[in-house]
């Protein structure tokens, strides 16, 4: 068996008020090199805070941690020349091409000039740009906005990448295409941290930290979390107004939550209850269509966390 990685991030009880308003409190993780690591949690929930004091963008108020080895209150410029950091704005300058962008964060990354149309002809391979090199930014889609931003974030080859947020309003096929590049420079030795709100992006993650209302509320691996924090089971149910039979359920006792179109109630036997949700729906003069079990999602562990914490 190989030696365990270096830990690259690590940070301790690490905290961030604005006033009165506490927006990371007391938080503490551990990433190592070549992981894919998540940081998962609704809007507001203390992702972009966190995320920019491990960038040295923001100091923390409270607590302490390292980034690549470098002190993030002491050292945070030598960590902001070790890291990529892509942010929810895709930081790109509309009104450049494309390679425009390219040299503008070539120089700003300090890339040296003799690599700089290797690294310029690899973000143009990676994003599928390369016969787009002279459109404005401003008219690219989304999805090439996102693969070429990320391709600027990484032009000086850093070993550990921060994205917040970075699947963020584009469509489903250009955030897997997108995946499927973190993957890639993962299986390269990089470090990748990403936050998300979208929960069906965290079975993307080798391990994740589940944070609500600034606190980490539970960490491990997509199966762990399943396993540790789901004793219950999980029936998906299919049935009009599924509002009103929501609110039905609960008046019974049973707790459901709405996922899209369809409903998720946890249970403690699926099979003992599966009879009685269908009559306490039928009842009601709800019309029940699919009722069955299912593996939890991480929506599912999420919610449960929710409810109990």
């Amino acid at each position: 068996m190989g030696a365990a990685k270096q830990i690259v991030v690590d940070v301790k009880e690490l905290s961030r008020s604005f006033g009165d308003f506490v927006a990371v409190d007391r938080i503490s993780l551990q990433v190592r090199q070549g992981e894919i690591f998540g940081f998962l949690g609704p809007n507001g929930a203390g992702k972009s805070t966190a995320i920019r004091m491990f960038c040295g963008l923001l100091m923390p108020t409270g607590g302490n941690g390292t980034i690549g080895g470098f002190d993030i209150i002491r050292e945070s410029e030598e960590i902001k020349k070790r890291i990529g950091y892509m942010s929810q704005k895709f930081s790109l300058y509309d009104d450049l091409t494309v390679e425009e962008n390219i040299d503008f964060f070539s120089g700003i990354y300090g890339v040296p000039r003799e690599r700089r149309k290797e690294r310029t002809d690899w973000v143009l391979h990676m994003s599928g740009l390369g016969g787009r090199r002279k459109t404005l930014t401003r008219t690219l889609p989304g999805g090439y906005k996102q693969r070429l931003a990320l391709g600027c974030a990484v032009l000086h080859e850093p070993s550990i990448l921060f994205l917040d947020e970075p699947t963020s309003g584009v469509d489903p096929v250009s955030r897997r295409n997108f995946w499927e590049i973190i993957y890639t420079m993962a299986e390269s030795g990089r470090t990748v941290f990403v936050t998300t709100h979208y929960m069906e992006e965290a079975d993307y993650c080798g391990r994740l930290a589940l944070i609500y209302r600034g606190r980490i509320i539970a960490e491990g691996s997509p199966a762990q979390l399943r396993e540790e924090h789901m004793g219950r089971e999980v029936l998906e149910i299919e049935t009009d107004r599924p509002l009103e039979a929501l609110e039905v359920l609960g008046k019974s006792g049973i707790e459901a939550s709405v996922f899209g179109s369809l409903l998720h109630a946890t249970v403690d036997d699926a099979r003992t209850a599966m009879p009685l949700l269908i009559q306490v729906l039928s009842q009601a003069m709800f019309s029940v269509g699919r009722v069955e079990k299912i593996v939890p999602s991480l929506e599912d562990v999420f919610v449960t966390l929710i409810e109990t914490s």
